[in-house]
């Protein structure tokens, strides 16, 4: 089980050693590495002085500043924004599914274009997104993307589609989402200094199916990695671009 992948194709490849399945829980793409800021889309395009600009505006919430920043960027080079970015992501889907083993089942993250996968999704490779899938007996339930922020990430919903695919999902042993449980301790990332966006109608659906698991990524440093919500055990599996490490679901 990963997630939070970003660009990180080497470790992915060798993530479903011993495993029944891989199940990946979305964040393919690297646009900018908030570790590395040589890293991702934004800093081949604009270079690392810049990356490190807009990092520093978007961690004090400068959010307007950020997106004024970043106009200006675009605007210095001209061309096609959205083809621009659309031609750097297909290079990384590429990668990104190329690594897939076999079987695989994925849902998209806050940062995915999900338009693209069907393209690059090979035999093998299940993309599952408000739908539930038997994997070696049990029912997995999938849900992805992200609700709005300031961020303005590719595949962000409202909350009401959100919910609405939460309960398409139904009952099921294990609820696989993008996005944790509205809970504090599981939303607060410890090094962004920020609460990220959990969902209410995820907590909501754990509290009144409890399936045995909810596994979930998007928080890259959680407060909390780990807790019990009455019958359900809640996981971070991980920030798999800076572990390369899959976290392993055992019955």
């Amino acid at each position: 089980m990963v997630s939070d992948v970003h660009g990180n194709a080497r470790d992915l490849a060798r993530a479903g050693e011993g495993a029944d399945a891989l199940i990946c829980l979305g964040d393919l793409v690297l646009f900018l590495d908030y570790h590395d800021h040589s890293r991702g889309i934004f800093p081949d395009l604009f270079g690392k002085e810049n990356a490190d600009r807009i990092v520093e505006l978007r961690t004090a919430r400068r959010f307007e500043e950020a997106r004024e920043f970043g106009a200006r960027l675009w605007g210095g080079i001209g061309g096609d924004r959205a083809a621009a970015i659309e031609k750097a992501v297909r290079r990384q889907y590429a990668e990104m599914f190329a690594a897939f083993p076999t079987p695989t089942y994925a849902t998209y993250g806050n940062v995915d274009m999900p338009p693209l996968w069907q393209e690059y999704a090979r035999p093998g490779t299940t993309v599952l997104d408000g739908q539930r899938v038997e994997i070696g007996g049990r029912t997995f339930g999938f849900v992805g993307g992200g609700l709005k922020t300031p961020m303005r990430t590719p595949y962000e919903i409202d909350d009401e589609e959100y919910a609405a695919k939460i309960e398409a999902v139904g009952e099921v042993d294990v609820l696989c989402t993008h996005i944790p449980p509205e809970v504090p301790e599981l939303v607060y990332d410890t090094v962004a200094r920020r609460f990220e966006r959990g969902s209410r109608a995820l907590l909501e659906a754990i509290r009144r199916t409890r399936p045995r698991f909810s596994l979930f990524g998007h928080v890259h440093q959680p407060l909390v990695r780990r807790m019990r919500i009455g019958a359900t055990e809640c996981v971070n599996v991980g920030h798999f671009a800076g572990t390369g490490r899959p976290w392993a679901l055992e019955w």
